[in-house]
């Protein structure tokens, strides 16, 4: 994938850099759940208000190509999300940091932005969640439900189909208890077209 100039820059203006000796945190709601691929310490529930999670980001290298844009999950503005927060120790806050960055800003479609999140007995804490830039061009607006079943059904990326993707995220988050009727109504319209 070429990047312009000022994409580059952009990116780079997004970098996360953790506080030395302090442990880090960072908010889970998409593949983070099922694929965090990083050292953690502990992993609990979690939820953000103010957000929902959305298949507003459009995807043209993991989950899609140019051709054939899919879909991924972003954090959009509105509503609440449950998801979990993971806590890397200090001595690896630096290199997942690096990595978050890496895997997240392939393009400069989300902003790591520090929330604060509710955990279980009332706890709150401060964490990283990547968030949807609305004024980015990957940024793919509210769909309905049979426009985002529509475009997931035959894309493909460099880690897989968006079909794959959906379902290990609707998979994670019936283990975790969670009642998400959007994806749930989706991953049915997939299927029942088949």
């Amino acid at each position: 994938m070429t990047l312009t100039e000022a994409e580059k820059t952009l990116i780079e203006s997004r970098r996360v850099v953790p506080v030395p000796g302090q442990d880090f945190f960072v908010f889970a709601y998409g593949s983070l759940m099922w694929r965090p691929d990083f050292p953690f310490a502990e992993i609990e529930p979690a939820v953000l208000h103010g957000y929902h999670r959305a298949f507003c980001i459009s995807s043209t290298h993991y989950r899609g190509t140019r051709e054939r844009p899919g879909l991924v999950l972003g954090l959009d503005r509105g509503g609440k999300c449950i998801g979990r927060l993971y806590r890397i120790e200090a001595r690896h806050a630096a290199e997942v940091a690096e990595y978050l960055h890496q895997r997240e800003l392939v393009t400069g479609c989300y902003v790591p932005k520090q929330v604060t999140l509710r955990l279980p007995e009332d706890r709150r804490q401060q964490g990283i969640a990547y968030v949807a830039d609305r004024s980015h061009y990957q940024y793919a607006g509210k769909l309905g439900d049979e426009d985002v079943a529509r475009i997931i059904r035959h894309a493909a990326g460099v880690v897989g189909s968006n079909r794959e993707y959906l379902r290990n995220t609707v998979q994670h988050l019936d283990e975790m208890g969670i009642a998400e009727g959007r994806l749930h109504r989706i991953l049915r319209l997939l299927d029942a077209a088949e």
